[in-house]
């Protein structure tokens, strides 16, 4: 998620727990071979242990249509440290679409294959290469066929967002559609799209056999999510009868928004028109879960000056008490 779950965000998230691993905004390439600093500046948890500061692996995504460049490019990347490469084949932006990237290329299955095939060989075998692709471009004609060619390619596993490009993030996720898929894969497919609650995830769970699950909007929304999606699935006895925990309290969750702010503060050369555009970006996400949040992004909407949105957040946030 582009502008939104950037390092600082991953850290805060896998900081709360439930996360196998978490993916980077994409590098995006063209025909060139890009210099350690864009990787670094995209995943700079690379410059340490290739891990957020609560473990969690952290997988480098590219997006590119030149299979020499991406699979030159991928080497440089498991170089520097990522231990593990996605592939994006399903960012919708219409200028990404037109350089021949993101979710254009699944009008072409050929061309998914040989682009994961060509980073599959650039890699060690130890290192896992995954792809993330849609249902389609316009239609779901082309959905068994690009997610086939991603296997046929030797990719580790699969992720699968249940929208075409042209649904965008509007039409309703088709989870069935995941079934269908994999029951025709023999690799790990990963379900996507619309899972923003333990309900969500039950019923897509259901519908798509899947065992493994991204989040994407859905842990901005309510960021304990993936630690409430990881204890049902930990309950295995009575899977269907599994209970969450109880979710993350409001005065919890505003901690983390004013944390986000002064993580982004920290940094070189911080802009404070970009740190209060991502508190009100956050608050916007949290208000669908949080009704205090949707008070609260009303406040600030307007404010243009940093000081002010955070004496207000600071104001707002109850004193924490700490816990065993």
């Amino acid at each position: 998620m582009e502008g939104v779950i950037d390092h600082h965000m991953r850290n805060i998230l896998t900081r709360i727990g439930g996360y196998h691993h978490c993916v980077t905004e994409f590098v995006r390439i063209t025909d060139q071979l890009l210099p350690p600093s864009v990787f670094h500046r995209i995943c700079p948890e690379l410059i340490l242990t290739g891990k957020t500061d609560a473990g969690t692996p952290v997988t480098l995504q590219l997006l590119g249509g030149d299979a020499g460049a991406m699979a030159e490019n991928a080497q440089r990347a498991v170089e520097l440290g990522a231990s593990a490469i996605d592939i994006n084949f399903g960012c919708p932006s219409r200028f990404i679409n037109r350089k021949a990237g993101g979710a254009v290329l699944l009008k072409e299955p050929e061309r998914i294959f040989n682009i994961t095939r060509a980073v599959r060989k650039a890699v060690a075998i130890e290192v896992p290469v995954s792809a993330k692709i849609r249902l389609g471009y316009e239609t779901t004609e082309l959905a068994l066929e690009n997610a086939m060619a991603v296997e046929a390619a030797s990719a580790s596993f699969i992720t699968v967002h249940a929208r075409t490009k042209v649904d965008g993030y509007h039409h309703p996720a088709r989870w069935e559609w995941l079934g269908k898929i994999n029951d025709a894969l023999t690799i790990p497919l990963v379900a996507n799209g619309d899972i923003n609650s333990v309900d969500d995830f039950l019923r897509c769970r259901q519908m798509s056999n899947c065992r493994d699950f991204m989040l994407g909007r859905g842990a901005v929304i309510q960021p304990d999510l993936a630690r409430q999606i990881s204890a049902i699935q930990s309950q295995t006895d009575q899977p269907q009868t599994a209970q969450p925990q109880s979710a993350m309290k409001w005065d919890e969750v505003i901690g983390l928004v004013v944390e986000l702010a002064e993580l982004m503060q920290r940094q070189p050369f911080a802009k404070q028109k970009s740190v209060l555009g991502r508190m009100k970006q956050w608050l916007a996400y949290l208000k669908r879960q949080y009704p205090q949040a949707g008070a609260l992004f009303s406040e600030i909407r307007t404010m243009k000056q940093l000081s002010q949105a955070s004496e207000l957040l600071r104001h707002t946030q109850a004193p924490l008490s700490c816990s065993a």
